[in-house]
């Protein structure tokens, strides 16, 4: 099974569950990129029209930065970034976003004015360069290498998943333009972009990033640094070194006393030192006073002369 099944659906529910937050962020950064590209048509013409293209898609990756920071953010479940934590936390990749996409939009722009299908893959492989700066860590340049080799192998489901929400954005913008055909060209395009903006923006947003969570699981590579583990259920487990060492039991050094030692028998009695009398002890009987003569008056004596 593709590592890609059910993106869509999961980035829909991901980006349902948490639409206010999403579309404030878009919306605030959209409106700037839309006023700028607008003020170059008018004033340019078909040259601003062009480099409004090449900025659209400058746009589309700065944009991109902010929201997935939000989509890392809210993957748990809570959002803890609000739109100003959400950007400050954007801010320092802005460097490294800003070079990339530019390299990037003028490398797929040249590959749609050749024969178009170079763009097209251009803008397939190299369509997680910024979940690879801002969530992976990478550098303007090392990303490049980092999303192709991310994405090869799953090319075709990528470039699939793009088509079906880019074929959303396209029916979101004419639904609008419908809607708003009342109102004169130049304001109905406008309102349509900023509108259509701010709406898909972050779903596509989600789809990015989950895109390149799984595919990163599914190569066996953490999507962010230092992670611990590998991301299953889409990748491989760590790979395993065997059981780890044992250095045996400690030291023994002979057995336990179980008892304190003895140096002889307990005594069972108190010592006896003759047999035992089975008759209660008498007191002892006084002894006769004793004799020193025979008593007086006795047959052997007389009274002295």
């Amino acid at each position: 099974m593709s590592p890609l099944s059910g993106v869509l659906g999961e980035a829909w529910a991901l980006y349902r569950r948490h639409a206010p937050h999403f579309i404030l962020i878009s919306f605030v950064i959209y409106l700037v990129v839309a006023v700028i590209n607008a003020l170059l048509s008018w004033a340019l013409g078909g040259v601003g029209a062009f480099i409004g293209v090449i900025f659209s898609v400058f746009g589309m990756f700065l944009l991109q930065a902010a929201l997935v920071k939000a989509v890392q953010d809210v993957r748990d479940g809570r959002v803890d970034l609000d739109l100003r934590a959400t950007i400050a936390a954007a801010l320092p990749y802005v460097g490294s976003v800003a070079v990339a996409s530019i390299l990037a939009s003028i490398g797929i722009a040249i590959g749609f004015v050749l024969i178009i299908v170079p763009g097209l893959i251009l803008l397939t492989f190299w369509s997680l360069i910024v979940p690879h700066i801002v969530i992976g860590g990478s550098g303007a340049l090392d990303s490049f290498g980092r999303s192709w080799r991310t994405v090869r192998g799953h090319a075709w489901n990528v470039f699939g998943t793009f088509i079906v929400v880019f074929l959303i954005l396209i029916a979101v913008q004419i639904v609008l333009s419908v809607i708003l055909l009342a109102l004169p060209y130049g304001w109905r395009s406008f309102i349509a972009d900023l509108v259509s903006g701010a709406l898909v923006a972050p779903f596509l947003a989600a789809v990015v990033t989950l895109i390149y969570y799984r595919l990163t699981a599914a190569h066996g590579e953490p999507a962010e640094p230092g992670a611990a583990g590998y991301g299953a259920p889409y990748g491989p487990p760590p790979p395993s070194y065997g059981p780890p060492p044992s250095y045996g039991p400690p030291p023994s050094y002979g057995p336990p006393p179980s008892a304190p030692p003895q140096y002889g028998p307990p005594p069972s009695a108190p010592p006896a030192y003759g047999p035992p009398s089975s008759e209660p002890p008498t007191a002892p009987q006084p002894s006769e006073p004793p004799q020193y003569g025979p008593p007086p008056g006795g047959s052997g004596g007389g009274s002295p002369a």
